[in-house]
């Protein structure tokens, strides 16, 4: 059973895209497939088997070696060249052209491809999370915070990344509009340090917001946490 989840399609602008993620249920190295065969069955002994499975390798590279193609139930190959050549005269050139071995699927695995059963799991994409929250000025944690001080937040999938006017790190006050930090001084998954604005007293909790998801291209909508305890400015 191969399982499959979706997440956002960060090639396309729409924000109702997705893409499928193929989840295999493991891999497999030569070892533990000779040791498959064996479970099913066969009078051949495993050393029989490793010497049948390197034959074949070896055998293979020979062909390719020699610039022969292989095909198998299993797999087919094929050649082909990269780069351009000027003119009708010009010749392969190391520097400029790459050999490609090509490995397309034989009729087995075109077989076993309509024969996989597939099952839908859930997936969410990497959460915002703030572990700790340290105020510089007083040397405490999760109590106060200082206006004019700095601020150290400890947790994972934090950096403030992407173009949406929300991202950022923001205080939210019980009653009244929230107010976001201008200065980062530290952005990182695991760690960020900000000043803290000019805040009036009262109880706030410090919110992230980020589009932010670990590769190159952010996440379409952002994602917020929440820290869950109130911190005070007196």
């Amino acid at each position: 059973m191969l399982k499959y989840s979706l997440v956002e399609n960060l090639l396309t602008e729409r924000p109702d895209d997705y893409a499928a993620q193929t989840q295999p249920t493991r891999s497999y190295n030569k070892s533990e497939v000779i040791d498959l065969i064996l479970r099913r069955g066969t009078l051949l002994t495993r050393t029989d088997l490793v010497a049948a499975f390197n034959g074949l390798e070896e055998t293979v590279v020979d062909i390719v070696k020699d610039g022969g193609t292989v095909n198998m139930p299993l797999f087919n190959t094929s050649f082909s060249i990269s780069g351009v050549f000027d003119g009708p005269m010009d010749s392969f050139d190391t520097s400029r052209h790459r050999l490609n071995v090509n490995l397309t699927k034989g009729t087995l695995l075109r077989k076993a491809e309509s024969e996989v059963q597939m099952t839908k799991t859930e997936t969410t994409a990497p959460q915002p999370t703030i572990v700790e929250v340290r105020d510089a000025v007083s040397g405490t944690a999760n109590e106060v915070l200082t206006p004019g001080g700095v601020i150290q937040l400890w947790g994972s999938n934090l950096k403030i990344a992407g173009e949406n006017e929300a991202n950022g790190l923001w205080f939210v006050p019980e009653t009244g509009d929230a107010v976001k930090a201008d200065v980062l001084v530290t952005n990182k998954p695991s760690q960020l340090i900000a000043m803290i604005p000019a805040l009036p007293a009262a109880n706030y909790t410090v919110r992230v917001v980020t589009q932010y998801n670990g590769s190159g291209k952010g996440l379409k909508t952002p994602k917020e946490s929440f820290f869950d305890k109130p911190l005070a400015v007196k």
